[in-house]
């Protein structure tokens, strides 16, 4: 339930999300630096009618006020290059899954599985039980182990759609006709919701998804009961 206390962002269940959650914090010290100091020369210069011939025509200021916004965008931009890296396709996933969007609900496929196949269909809230959270409950769950590289393989029957689980990091297209693919790793057990990000349709805001993280022994008897 949203409160006051909790306008921030997830909580990560993915060692991606994580590093996410953490880039922030050395940006947001670099802007306010550069604030204070621009915000500072500002007010000395205006304020106290200062100015200085160096000021306006130096080559060395100039220099440095073109070396120092260089070297800032260095800094901040390493990270950024190291997360996009960390976002490309690994080759060690374990497990393979199809996800289509329909409109609107979702379709899945254990093709590693002798091909389990399931339709989830978000849960009225006439249905809800009293732990259910409206808009965002399905009726079948998408159950994963956890700890485990996983690649998803997504597409569209019909038009754009997107399918997005905040906690895990993830946005991945679903184009109509092809499939696009990602992957991600999940460290903790729990429920992670998610919608399609993309609009789709009058429905769109209904086509909400929940991935199930559990361990690989539970996860070997759900899909028991589902072949």
């Amino acid at each position: 339930m949203a409160t006051w206390s909790n306008l921030s962002l997830q909580d990560g269940a993915s060692p991606l999300k994580k590093k996410f959650s953490f880039f922030p914090d050395p940006t947001m010290i670099v802007l306010l630096f550069i604030t204070v100091i621009v915000g500072y020369s500002l007010n000395f210069t205006l304020l106290i009618n200062y100015t200085n011939r160096n000021m306006l025509h130096g080559h060395f200021i100039e220099t440095i006020w073109t070396a120092l916004p260089a070297i800032t965008l260095i800094f901040i931009a390493l990270p950024s290059f190291r997360l996009l890296y960390l976002l490309n396709d690994s080759v060690n996933a374990m497990i393979t899954i199809k996800t289509i969007g329909r409109q609107w609900y979702w379709s899945y496929e254990y093709s590693d599985f002798f091909d389990v196949e399931f339709d989830t269909y978000m849960t009225p809230e006439s249905k809800l039980k009293n732990e259910g959270f409206p808009l965002l409950n399905v009726d079948n769950p998408t159950v994963l182990p956890m700890n485990t590289e996983i690649r998803i393989l997504t597409k569209a029957s019909d038009v754009l759609h997107s399918w997005a689980v905040p906690a895990l990091s993830n946005k991945i297209e679903a184009p109509p006709g092809r499939f696009n693919q990602g992957t991600f790793t999940m460290n903790r057990p729990g429920m992670f919701f998610g919608q399609c990000s993309e609009i789709c349709g009058a429905i769109h805001s209904f086509m909400p998804l929940v991935i199930e993280s559990t361990s690989v022994n539970l996860f070997i008897k759900w899909l028991s009961k589902m072949m």
